[in-house]
């Protein structure tokens, strides 16, 4: 992992981006924390990148200082993405 800060990433998201086969973003969406493709937001060159298998997961710098522990929690409903500005 890039960067000095220590992030946990729990097993489920592990297969869940493997499952997917791509890339996965922690941003800041109007709730908190959230867990998208990287098609829905691209990373940026000062994200903290995680290598999972064979796809990166993305943290944001600005989440990575509060955020310790990746969950399926923050995994961000596709349904709601056009509810926050912060999407489009």
């Amino acid at each position: 992992m890039e960067g000095s800060m220590e992030i946990t990433v729990d097993g489920d998201v592990r297969k869940l981006i493997a499952s997917e086969g791509r890339d996965y973003r922690i941003c800041t969406s109007c709730t908190g924390p959230a867990l998208v493709p990287t098609t829905v937001k691209p990373p940026k060159e000062s994200d903290i990148r995680i290598p999972v298998g064979g796809n990166t997961l993305y943290v944001s710098i600005v989440q990575a200082r509060y955020v310790r522990r990746i969950t399926m929690d923050m995994l961000y409903n596709r349904d709601d993405i056009g509810s926050c500005s912060v999407f489009y």
